[in-house]
């Protein structure tokens, strides 16, 4: 597989005013003049997924969801995060959080194959102790094997093969995060698992983080590109697994997430859409 179709790489979120050129600029990312409402269509030309932010905040009215399957192509994929008032509110107890729970995956359906994965996003709170095993250790049976969950800790307790083993028996996937909280060696221990063995669940969730130190996300501010071809290689070896990746770039990784996104295409022999490329309307026939 020369392009590594199953590896879809895409941003974190699509809805940012400074990926849009500003008049009389270089090319940014979005054509001069991008409104809001256009930017999720153009953002699908250039890439395959994309992570939903917004979903963290509330579970996602239906139009929402529809509007989001009509407006893109179709092989087009988004993954959502599950709302904090189940991972933060409630740390994944109680009654009430299973009925949120419940209704965001009947939204969350409305996707139908353009659904990648669901982002279960954990805080720093949520640490590795007996307590919270057990919160976990109930709410796995809920998860529905009809979709896909990825399970983000932001406490390094977490980052052991024995969480990898859990969530992989409900066929979960632990994420692969690149952020300040924990240890590129110890992320980079349990990734390399899955190049080793069948264990773990069918399909990997990858995320770049970075310091949170920018104010601007219309150029690339900090080059990662060592970095990023270690993980391209990674990658192959992960795909060559016959698993599919799913892997998102944050802003703050190195300040302008497209370019991210667009330079890890390039290192798995994949198509690039350039910023040019969406100044000119496709055809319709």
């Amino acid at each position: 597989m020369s392009d590594y179709a199953n590896i879809y790489v895409g941003c974190q979120g699509w809805n940012y005013d400074d990926w849009v050129t500003p008049a009389g600029a270089s090319r940014v990312f979005y054509p001069r003049g991008t409104r809001a409402e256009g930017m999720l269509a153009l953002y699908a030309r250039a890439f395959h997924t994309v992570e939903v932010d917004s979903t963290f905040y509330a579970v996602p009215a239906a139009s929402t969801v529809e509007g989001w399957r009509k407006r893109t192509p179709e092989r087009f994929t988004f993954s959502l995060k599950l709302p904090q008032e189940i991972t933060h509110r409630h740390a994944l107890r109680g009654a009430h959080a299973a009925r949120v729970f419940e209704s965001f995956c009947e939204n969350a359906r409305l996707l139908g194959d353009k659904l990648a994965a669901v982002l279960v996003q954990l805080p720093p709170a949520f640490e590795a102790v007996p307590e919270n095993l057990r919160a976990l250790g109930e709410f796995l049976p809920l998860l529905p094997r009809d979709l896909r969950f990825a399970f983000e800790f932001r406490d390094y307790g977490w980052f052991e093969r024995g969480t990898t083993e859990l969530l992989a028996r409900y066929g979960a996937s632990l994420a692969l995060v690149e952020g300040p909280w924990v240890s590129r060696a110890r992320v980079w221990e349990l990734a390399e698992v899955l190049t080793e063995t069948d264990a773990g669940a069918r399909f990997v969730y990858v995320r770049w983080m970075g310091e949170r130190d920018l104010v601007r996300f219309d150029a690339v501010q900090r080059e990662r590109e060592e970095n990023l071809r270690e993980w391209a290689d990674l990658l192959k070896e992960i795909s060559a697994r016959g698993r599919e990746v799913f892997a998102y770039f944050s802003n703050f990784y190195e300040g302008h997430a497209p370019a991210s996104a667009n330079r890890l295409k390039r290192l798995l022999g994949q198509t690039i859409v350039a910023p040019e490329d969406l100044e000119t309307q496709p055809s319709l026939f």
